[in-house]
Parts: structure tokens; C-alpha cells; sequence
């Protein structure tokens, strides 16, 4: 549900109760809102890119030598 969508302004309860109404209807709250999603997208694709370059990193590592088979 972003704020800028038809959903955030047709929220069941901001019409059962009008101070969370008043709240939702905010520039202030649906700024908040959007700015706690934009961090956590940026810190999602931060782990991501944490995740692949760890992964690169491990597969640079050189196997351990094998001994020879003696046949």
C-alpha cells in the first residue's frame, strides 16, 4: 500500500476512525511512509550486492591440492 496510490486514500480504517484519517491524509505521513520504503529498498539492494560479491569471493579461493592417486 504506497501513499500515493488510490488504495492509501480508500484505507478501511482511516474511515472508521477520522484522527487516523486526518494522520493518513497528511503530506507529512505519506512522506514518512515513502521515505522508510526508499531506506529499505536501498539497504535490500545493498544486501543483495553483499550477498553476490561474497559469493564472488569464495569462488576466487584456489580448491586445496590433491595428492597424487599412486597408480
Amino acid at each position: 500500500m504506497a501513499p500515493w496510490s488510490g488504495f492509501w486514500d480508500r484505507n478501511f480504517f482511516a474511515a472508521a476512525l477520522p484522527m487516523i484519517d486526518a494522520i493518513a491524509s497528511s503530506p507529512y505521513a505519506r512522506g514518512a511512509v515513502s521515505g522508510v520504503g526508499v531506506v529499505t529498498l536501498l539497504a535490500g539492494v545493498a544486501d543483495l550486492g553483499a550477498a553476490f560479491a561474497s559469493r564472488r569471493a569464495t569462488s576466487d579461493i584456489p580448491s586445496p591440492p590433491t595428492l597424487p592417486s599412486g597408480r
